[in-house]
């Protein structure tokens, strides 16, 4: 009896608890379709919101403008108020993306970003009009010909800048410790891109290596320009005011230099977005001491190359603290001539750091100008009493000296009128009197 009892009580208890599973399953059902129809709701009354705010302006506006127009200005202000990154490319636009990275445009040479609200020079692209009018990384630029920058959109002003070449354009900046505003006189041309060049430094074994944006053949150029001094007993990989470009080549510049390890991961929304890029071995080809310089003019993949190569203990960073973009876009096609650029992740160093809005930090920090020698306590052989005499430089030696002095060499005046690259030349000496070489 006390038998049939218990199996009543367990039996009844089970049943109480399978009773209350399907109780709250049945309750959880209908409160997400209550939860999924009231968010149906509210994406039908904002889409009903928008067409009816186009509707009023389209209808009562000062000016006549049309539906195509209208539903294009609101997707810029759409991308724009998400982030600074972010952006509606319209048929030219797209066009210009395009083209840019392959190397070759129309404009001034001029990368720029918002910064604190302001348009903000990311860096000058070398040897174009900006660099040679002498517009700095920081500078901030308020007025395009007579037109304030004040409320205007990036996409907007990069669109203002371009042009025809040979067409003049003012620009208004401004400029940290100057008082004034600076207006530069400025002639548009067609932006021919040397992404990477290397010269030797004069008597030193050591290879320089510039690179001044990441279009789709950097790690390519740079391979080859490596391969060509295999004998170099150290690489000063120059990434000032190199304001980024394709991320794959961003990876895969660093994985010339290293074997192992990861060399940035990526996080966004959408699960897909994870990603880990690691280094192949197969791709490492030079083991030499490295050292990478930086600015402020240094961003997006140039951060992404310095930081990982100074997580993974394979270069020292010397310079100045980076730009700080650690952000990924994405370019979507929404039809056949116009695509969205969307922010869709963040970059992640190896170490987990984030670069976005920190920058990377160099170990060695020197700021850009000129080595500056006091001579008044200096000694030199001629000071001293009953000192040797000096031979006469013949004519052979001359000739040695000057051609030396060609395109393929960075003098010892060239170093010396350039603290951050001396203080790089002195780093990787440093750095191969405490390495060995595989």
């Amino acid at each position: 009896m006390k038998t049939n009892r218990r199996i009543a009580s367990v039996f009844g208890f089970f049943a109480a608890t399978l009773f209350c599973f399907i109780l709250t399953q049945n309750t959880y059902a209908a409160n997400k379709e209550i939860t999924d129809k009231q968010d149906m709701q509210k994406r039908l009354d904002a889409f009903n919101k928008y067409s009816k705010t186009l509707s009023i302006i389209e209808q009562y506006y000062v000016d006549d403008e049309n539906l195509s127009d209208l539903v294009d200005k609101s997707i810029s202000g759409l991308l724009s108020n998400l982030d600074a990154h972010s952006a509606f490319l319209d048929e030219k636009a797209f066009a210009d993306m395009k083209i840019q990275t392959k190397g070759e445009f129309g404009g001034l040479g001029i990368t720029v970003g918002m910064k604190d609200n302001a348009l903000t020079v990311i860096a000058p692209i070398e040897g174009t009009p900006a660099d040679k009018a002498g517009i700095k990384a920081g500078d901030i630029i308020i007025k395009i010909d007579d037109e304030a920058t004040i409320d205007m959109k990036l996409d907007e002003a990069v669109s203002k800048m371009r042009g025809k070449p040979r067409t003049p354009i003012n620009i208004t900046i401004l400029r940290k410790n100057v008082t004034k505003p600076i207006e530069i006189k400025l002639i548009r041309d067609i932006i021919k891109i040397e992404s990477v060049y290397a010269k030797l430094i004069e008597d030193e074994n050591i290879l320089y290596l510039r690179v001044t944006s990441f279009d789709q053949n950097v790690a390519n150029q740079a391979s080859k320009q490596i391969k060509k001094y295999p004998d170099v007993k150290g690489i000063v990989l120059d990434l000032r005011n190199n304001p980024g470009g394709l991320l794959d080549q961003a990876i895969e510049l660093t994985n010339l230099f290293v074997d192992e390890g990861v060399i940035v991961s990526q996080k966004g929304r959408i699960e897909g977005e994870n990603k880990e890029h690691k280094a192949l071995a197969s791709k490492k080809i030079t083991d030499v001491s490295l050292v990478v310089l930086v600015n402020a003019g240094s961003a997006s993949a140039s951060e992404i190359v310095s930081g990982a190569l100074q997580d993974l203990k394979r270069a020292v960073v010397v310079g100045e603290n980076t730009f700080g973009k650690g952000s990924v876009q994405s370019i979507m096609p929404i039809s056949e001539n116009e695509a969205l650029k969307l922010t869709i992740a963040r970059y992640y160093l190896p170490s987990g750091r984030t670069i976005q809005a920190v920058g990377v930090k160099p170990d060695i920090e020197i700021g850009a100008g000129k080595i500056t020698q006091d001579e008044s306590f200096s000694i030199k052989e001629t000071n001293l009493k009953q000192h040797l005499q000096g031979e006469a430089p013949s004519e052979k030696k001359e000739d040695v000296k000057s051609d030396k002095k060609s395109k393929d060499i960075i003098t010892k005046e060239e170093i010396n009128n350039d603290a951050q690259l001396k203080s790089a030349v002195d780093t990787v000496k440093i750095l191969n009197l405490t390495r060995t070489y595989k």
